[in-house]
């Protein structure tokens, strides 16, 4: 049997995929017990945009090529970078055209 399968994720799937990357992000930040402006100001982040990152609204330029943001936000999370490049890895769907 022969099945088409669709490598584009769906609207639902990729903001599935925003919120899943936004609460890993809110569970690790509560988890060392930092606030949204704690964590905001030492990424370099408005506390907003945070918050919005949060609730699953993602910028693009977050996973961009040279990583700052993404660097910013694992040192305000004290994880490594490559364990917060690996969740971005497995969340790929939230940025997916």
């Amino acid at each position: 049997m022969f099945y088409l399968v669709s490598h584009a994720p769906s609207s639902a799937a990729r903001r599935a995929w925003r919120e899943l990357f936004g609460s890993m992000v809110q569970d690790r930040r509560e988890a060392i017990g930092r606030s949204v402006e704690e964590a905001a100001q030492l990424s370099g982040m408005a506390s907003s945009e945070w918050a919005a990152v949060e609730a699953g609204h993602i910028p693009a330029d977050l996973v961009s090529d040279d990583g700052a943001r993404l660097r910013s936000m694992a040192d305000a999370l004290e994880v490594r970078f490559d364990h917060m490049a690996l969740l971005v890895h497995l969340c790929q769907g939230a940025w997916a055209a």
